[in-house]
């Protein structure tokens, strides 16, 4: 078996190398893959062709009648697409195959990329008919960043009237001509041919023989002395070529593009010959960007996929069932876990031990002895477990962790809360639950208006967080119209000075603040510089001073909207021997701070996203001309498939809302949009004096 071609930065077990055991026969033998792509590709029909075909399921499930393994949850099933990664396993030919089904849907990326973190392999499903839709490039180049082998597989072959040349043309265009197929589609469809083992086969478009020489001509490039063997021979068998194979995938020299039929079964039997034969197993493909250590200081560590080694496991996904309890799934990447395990969760100094073991199978839970470096499997019923935890049994790895993804920023906002007076705290029990098990919802209380605000990536993310709720823990909720996350910043410096004075009886409060606040760039944040020089505020005080300037940055000034990109500088101020007391001095920093504000020409800044819409080309005037009377502009544009087009462009989140019906009107039901936030800028005057005048109104109620 091949091993990585790059040397580890550092061991986790302090020897230097893997041990002897590391390169165990049973690790060879498991494989672990994400399927991932757009909504609609037919990854959750081509993961039940699979466990068909393996012989996991008598029959496929149907996605229509709700009977498919992976979309397991009651509201997945009334929906009729993914909203949760879901795990499988399955058995070919001695091999032990972990599956990850993920959602395509972008609003729901925040399921799918940690997937990335447990698999050695992404599969990227493409719809055949609809080419190269937007959450194909996202994850492809998601993939790419993690250092992922990636596997293209072109689903829905046998549909009529179909670009197939066309569409692996564009595929190597965007992707590189690394991309190149590994079967081809026969007899209109309704077979396959393999390429890389077979070189004869009448196939619909190119040839088996030239598609065989360029994937040996592509895996030979990675080794020169099969470069020699090539050039004086001609040809190099293919079964000795796994080697070179693996460090191609490994380096993303060979992205191997795979043609399938899930309906109808073409190319299912060839995918999982593919996944046994050619795929990586934990010792083959790229290991995993852990860090040891915080900040600037940590230092890249590499885990060996050694079952002799001490125990290192990730947490990629939580679920929170109302009835089971807290459930962490998890990728072994060294050693052995067992029932009995005695594992600590990162930073904590005790113990948990693990009573239960299981492998998923969609919602069933088949409970194990063990699980092996990279067995992808879970632990029920650990309060202590939470997205991106790493699990270990010796405690000086505590300081271990995985290079954090990057994750978009929720910006679609709701106002919600409970139907039912004195629901309050079970309400954000649930929401506490819910926010553990996805990454891209957020959740804050606006004590100005004193409302619970959720926010996510997009109008069905919400919509289905509010569905969850009802149906799966029967919380009745009342909302708001979604609210836009504005932010405060000033465009001045100015000083602010407040005096807090209090007398009632005995000892009194006193403190005094002086400061002087400025602008810091677009995004910068926010500075608290002590230049308080003599004594004239105490030390002790000086925390207390920025605790009240933080609070009044939290809720903000003219508008109610947090403060953003400024420097407080306390240059001076005043105290008293007997009557200053720490909320004295949180008082007046905050007034104090409320005062300069005022002073330095506040803005309102609103969020400005990047915005992607997937268009028929008939309807990309429409879509242009209302983009501009929403204060957007068009950046480009760029065809996926004949008679489809993706306009790319920006505008203010305020201005989308509700955008899907408007974008359903003019393009017949055919058009989808998705939103990344990009940056904040100022709201024009007429909107600001809107927000402020909105903003007394609720203070004077």
């Amino acid at each position: 078996m091949a091993s990585n071609s790059s040397s580890p930065a550092g061991s986790l077990d302090g020897a230097g190398v893997p041990s002897s055991q590391g390169i165990a026969a049973e690790i060879a033998k498991i494989r672990s893959l994400a399927l991932v792509g757009p909504a609609g590709a037919g990854k959750t029909t081509l993961l039940e062709a699979l466990l068909h075909q393996a012989g996991a399921i008598a029959q496929p499930g149907s996605i229509e009648r709700g009977s498919t393994v992976s979309d397991h949850d009651p509201l997945e099933r009334k929906a009729q697409h993914s909203l949760h990664a879901s795990l499988v396993h399955m058995n070919h030919g001695g091999i032990r195959i972990h599956a990850i089904d993920t959602p395509g849907a972008p609003d729901f990326i925040g399921q799918s990329l940690p997937a990335l973190e447990a698999a050695d392999t992404a599969v990227v499903v493409v719809d055949a008919q609809n080419g190269l839709e937007l959450m194909a490039s996202r994850m492809l180049d998601a993939a790419a960043q993690r250092g992922l082998c990636r596997l293209i597989v072109i689903n829905k072959i046998d549909l009529p009237e179909l670009d197939l040349p066309g569409l692996l043309t564009q595929i190597r265009e965007l992707f590189g001509r690394e991309c190149l197929p590994l079967n081809l589609p026969a007899e209109g469809g309704a077979k396959v041919l393999d390429c890389f083992f077979n070189i004869t086969g009448q196939t619909d478009f190119s040839s088996v023989g030239q598609a065989h020489q360029a994937l040996v001509e592509q895996v030979v490039e990675v080794d020169a002395a099969f470069v020699d063997r090539y050039l004086n021979e001609g040809d190099v068998d293919p079964r000795e070529l796994h080697a070179p194979l693996e460090q191609a995938l490994r380096e993303g020299h060979l992205i191997p593009v795979c043609f399938t039929s899930a309906k109808s079964g073409a190319g299912v039997a060839e995918l999982l010959d593919v996944i046994e034969r050619l795929l990586p197993n934990p010792s083959e493909g790229n290991p995993p960007q852990f860090l040891r250590g915080e900040g600037a200081e940590a230092q890249p560590l590499q885990a060996s996929p050694d079952p002799g080694a001490h125990v290192l496991a990730h947490v990629f996904k939580v679920n929170a069932d109302p009835y089971l309890g807290k459930m962490g799934i998890l990728r072994v990447h060294q050693g052995t876990l067992t029932r009995n395990s005695q594992l600590f969760v990162g930073h904590a100094r005790k113990p948990f031990k693990v009573g239960h073991l299981f492998m998923l199978q969609g919602g069933k839970h088949v409970e194990v002895e063990q699980a092996l470096p990279g067995d992808l499997c879970a632990i029920a019923k650990v309060e202590e477990l939470h997205y991106d935890a790493v699990l270990h049994d010796a405690p000086e790895d505590e300081h271990i962790h995985l290079k954090p993804l990057d994750f978009p920023v929720p910006v679609h906002g709701l106002a919600i809360s409970p139907a039912r007076h004195g629901d309050e705290q079970r309400l954000w029990e649930i929401l506490s639950r819910l926010v553990d098990e996805d990454p891209c919802l957020k959740v804050e209380r606006a004590a100005q208006t004193n409302e619970t605000l959720v926010y996510g990536l997009g109008e069905l993310h919400l919509r289905m967080l509010l569905e969850r709720m009802r149906e799966s823990y029967k919380f009745e909720l009342q909302t708001q119209p979604p609210r836009i996350a504005y932010r405060e910043t000033i465009s001045a410096p100015a000083e602010g000075h407040y005096r807090h004075k209090k007398q009632s009886g005995g000892a009194g409060q006193f403190g005094e603040v002086y400061l002087r606040i400025e602008p810091l760039p677009r995004g910068a944040g926010f500075e608290f510089v002590d230049a308080v020089k003599g004594g004239t505020i105490p030390g002790q005080f000086m925390p207390a001073v920025e605790k009240g300037v933080r609070s009044a940055l939290e809720t903000g000034v003219v508008a109610g909207y947090p403060l953003v990109d400024l420097k407080v500088t306390v240059y001076d101020g005043k105290h008293h021997s007997v009557d200053s007391k720490e909320i004295a001095f949180v008082t007046a920093g905050r007034r104090a701070l409320m005062e300069a504000v005022k002073e330095a020409r506040p803005l309102v800044l609103e969020p400005i996203v990047l915005v992607e819409i997937s268009t028929p080309d008939a309807s990309i005037g429409d879509i242009t001309g209302d983009l501009a009377s929403r204060r957007g502009q068009v950046n480009g544009t760029r065809t996926t498939m004949p008679g489809s087009i993706i306009v790319q462009g920006q505008a203010p989140l305020a201005e989308l809302a509700s955008y899907q019906t408007r974008l359903n009107a003019m393009t017949s039901g055919q058009g989808r949009y998705t939103v990344v936030l990009s940056h904040y800028e100022p709201v024009p005057p007429n909107q600001q004096s809107a927000l402020i005048s909105a903003y007394k109104v609720r203070e004077e109620e």
